[in-house]
């Protein structure tokens, strides 16, 4: 009686296949960016004697975080679903309120005369503050400045920020530039920083 053979299986094409779907895949997957926040820093002091300028308390809103994820807008407490409302009445500063931001007439090309506000907001934080609350708060102020340049872009382009010419958009910006001030996180539990 003969031995019986058992049949083999050719595997030398398995790894062509295995590299032919692996180039696949890394050519045709996209990979998440992370664009950040944008922000606008001041300029460089060259002049090591040079101060920074000096800012009107009342043109700053202070936005305060501690480690317990707690919100202080100019120290009252405050939820982050008001923050959005607080920080467009603050800038727009519609009755020239002394309390308020001051404004100064600004000419901007393709605009004309307009008066724009000096407001800040300044923003600081705990070290231990979560990063969920920090994101929350950051987003609540870009959502006001988001809405305050629609409404002015609706007002005066009838069109939305989002689309307008970069040229306009440029104009806007300037009716309603973005002043935020970020300090350098504070330790849990000292004072004077």
């Amino acid at each position: 009686m003969a031995k019986r053979s058992t049949p083999e299986l050719n595997a030398s094409s398995m790894a062509d296949i295995a590299f032919l779907l692996l180039t696949f895949f890394l050519l045709t997957t996209t990979m998440d960016q992370n664009l950040g926040m944008p922000r606008r820093l001041p300029p460089l002091i060259e002049d090591e004697q040079e101060k920074p300028p000096e800012i009107n308390k009342r043109n700053i809103m202070q936005v305060r975080v501690n480690s317990m994820d707690l919100l202080l807008v100019n120290s009252k407490p405050m939820e982050v679903q008001f923050l959005k409302e607080e920080v467009k009445t603050f800038l727009q500063n519609p009755n020239n309120d002394g309390d308020k931001p001051e404004k100064e007439p600004k000419n901007i090309e393709l605009i004309g005369e307009v008066l724009v506000g000096k407001g800040v907001v300044s923003l600081q934080t705990d070290r231990g503050t979560s990063y969920k609350m920090y994101m929350a708060v950051q987003n609540e102020i870009m959502k006001a400045y988001a809405e305050l340049r629609d409404d002015f872009s609706i007002s005066r382009f009838q069109s939305p920020y989002a689309k307008l010419t970069e040229d306009r958009q440029e104009a806007v910006r300037g009716v309603y530039p973005l002043n935020i001030s970020e300090a350098e996180p504070r330790d849990k539990g000292k004072k004077g920083r």
